[in-house]
């Protein structure tokens, strides 16, 4: 139980962890909890929209995907270029505590292979949630959004994610709750 209580406490830790390809963009922040939240749900979705993928592996990809950063931190593009981070070691030191560690380890190991029809989706919704917070940021005047959004497609695999990320970047940010109802938004009430 010990070992459990410390595994929650380390995903705790991807609250507090950033994800550091923001400051390249100039303006945003986010967490690795809270990205790795919302590519979950969209996971969930390109797997029912599919039809042929394993939903429940598909979310269980997109919710571990970036465990290790707990304790790598994350590396954006830049980083990349020059700093190596020894997932894999991550991944074994974990599993290692863990009951079910064999199944950690081989979900991280399916993730990392993007054989699977369910690893490609969740590697399409790990883009797509990048995708979405570059719409947002572009709708509130980060002109780098534009240059950053065609690399971000160029990674998608499957045909569903790269017509969702096309919908995506036409669609307003704001249009899903600001619809354009303006008896409320003047009065705070429906017109009868």
């Amino acid at each position: 139980m010990k070992n459990l209580a410390h595994f929650f406490f380390e995903v705790g830790m991807l609250k507090r962890t950033p994800r550091t390809g923001f400051q390249f963009l100039g303006s945003g922040a986010e967490s690795v909890a809270e990205h790795s939240f919302r590519a979950t749900v969209i996971g969930y979705t390109l797997a029912m929209l599919d039809g042929q993928a394993d939903v429940g592996r598909v979310v269980q990809l997109c919710l571990f995907h970036d465990i290790p950063e707990a304790r790598t931190g994350d590396l954006n593009y830049v980083n990349k270029k020059y700093v190596k981070t020894d997932e894999s070691r991550a991944v074994d030191d974990l599993a290692k505590t863990l009951p079910f560690g064999d199944a950690y380890r081989e979900t991280m190991e399916e993730f990392e292979a993007r054989e699977s029809r369910e690893s490609l989706l969740a590697h399409d919704a790990d883009q797509l949630e990048m995708i979405l917070a570059l719409k947002e940021y572009k709708d509130l005047g980060n002109r780098y959004a534009d240059e950053w959004y065609p690399f971000a497609v160029r990674r998608l695999k499957t045909e569903l994610a790269q017509q969702l990320a096309e919908t995506i970047w036409n669609t307003d940010s704001t249009r899903w709750w600001f619809d354009g109802d303006e008896h409320w938004w003047v009065n705070g009430k429906r017109e009868k």
